[in-house]
């Protein structure tokens, strides 16, 4: 007959197995919320450009680089990198620049609303969670590098 200890401590190993199964899900989501969110921002910024030249001629405090240069590195980041982290593709490198540029955007402007920078926030954790554990299984890189391990045990 099984102790309760025994029987709370076999609950729990099903109850993290059942966590851990869904975490390839959890990256998708992320992954695809956070890209979502930067992908929309480029296009707008994509619409009108001269706007979006004035915006960081004007709005926009970023250091160290002109107006000119940070709108294209901004827009040009949020165009591609999304598209790498949808797709898992270096995705703990996409999303470490995608969680500069996000920075860089809080960094940058000289006032932002309490509920702009919850967002921010926001997508920055979730950055961090994807920087630290990866795409996921559900990625380009975890496909990669299945497949070079079974090349090389072969």
């Amino acid at each position: 007959m099984m102790s309760l200890t025994s029987h709370i401590a076999v609950q729990l190993d099903r109850g993290i197995c059942a966590l851990e199964a869904m975490q390839p899900a959890a990256q998708l989501l992320a992954r695809l919320y956070v890209a979502k969110v930067f992908f929309l921002s480029g296009l707008t910024k994509m619409r009108d450009w001269d706007i979006t030249l004035a915006l960081f001629a004007d709005e926009y405090q970023v250091p160290l680089l002109s107006p000119t240069v940070a709108a294209w590195c901004g827009t040009g980041a949020e165009l591609l990198l999304p598209v790498l982290l949808v797709l898992g593709v270096g995705g703990r490198a996409a999303a470490a620049a995608l969680f500069v540029v996000n920075a860089v955007a809080v960094i940058s402007l000289s006032e932002i609303a309490e509920a702009a920078l919850q967002q921010h926030v926001f997508w920055g954790s979730l950055l961090l969670g994807l920087i630290l554990w990866g795409a996921g299984r559900w990625s380009v890189d975890a496909w990669l590098l299945g497949h070079r391990a079974n090349r090389m045990h072969r």
